[in-house]
């Protein structure tokens, strides 16, 4: 994927949502994987022509392992001229050594997006964006349906009315397979995910249950992600 791709893309779930408006300031979550990375260039450019003017910064959870360094996501932050902000935390030691979770995802997350939330919330932000793509959407649509028996994904635009601050997902229409093409041609400064249980999770299963499916179906993921967006779906808006 292109850069012009990628801006495409982003605006089309910008102007189809809405996801924008005059004078936001919008917190990029950055975890130092290809999907925030390609998340931050695509709205690092699009701020520069993008009619409706809005404000960024970049922001990311640091969950207190010492290995996870976060310098070249800074140095990058600087060249792209976006203020990169890291919240240290100790959340790998209270989830992995304090209470020992034998599926600490869920609370990891929730603990990540609380120090995310906070973080944005002091610096004047009023959106968060995530980095969700097209196949997350997909994966969050099966595994809601085979553990929750509900037909649910991630929404473009959620307000959180705890903190009062919007989530954004703008890179929704685009593949994951698309977001390794660019991070390869951009050569993205990948910082690698240093959790235990990484790769070993509900979600990895739902990608190569999806894959699969794809492989066995073509075509398949794209006619589950047009029904998540023309089906009555929970959250969703109707177009």
């Amino acid at each position: 994927m292109k850069l012009q791709q990628l801006y495409s893309y982003t605006r089309k779930a910008l102007d189809t949502y809405h996801m924008i408006e005059a004078h936001d300031k919008i917190a990029i979550g950055i975890s130092g994987g290809k999907d925030s990375l390609t998340l931050l260039y695509a709205l690092a450019g699009l701020k520069k022509f993008y009619p409706i003017p809005f404000e960024l910064e970049a922001i990311s959870v640091h969950l207190g392992y010492d290995e996870f360094d976060l310098t070249a996501i800074t140095n990058l932050c600087n060249q792209l001229q976006i203020r990169h902000t890291i919240v240290f935390t100790e959340i790998s030691t209270i989830i992995m050594e304090g209470r020992k979770e034998q599926n600490p995802c869920s609370l990891c997350a929730k603990m990540r997006k609380g120090a995310l939330n906070n973080k944005a919330k002091e610096l004047g932000c009023n959106k968060i964006a995530y980095a969700h793509h097209k196949d997350d959407l997909v994966e969050t649509m099966l595994l809601s349906l085979l553990f929750e028996g509900q037909f649910y994904a991630f929404p473009p635009v959620t307000h959180l009315e705890r903190s009062n601050l919007t989530v954004i997902r703008p890179l929704m229409f685009i593949n994951e397979k698309d977001i390794k093409g660019f991070q390869n041609k951009y050569y993205l400064p990948i910082c690698k995910n240093p959790c235990p249980v990484d790769g070993h999770t509900k979600r990895e299963y739902a990608k190569q249950l999806i894959r699969q499916l794809n492989h066995d179906h073509p075509g398949a993921k794209d006619r589950m992600f047009h029904a998540i967006v023309t089906g009555n779906i929970i959250d969703w808006p109707n177009l």
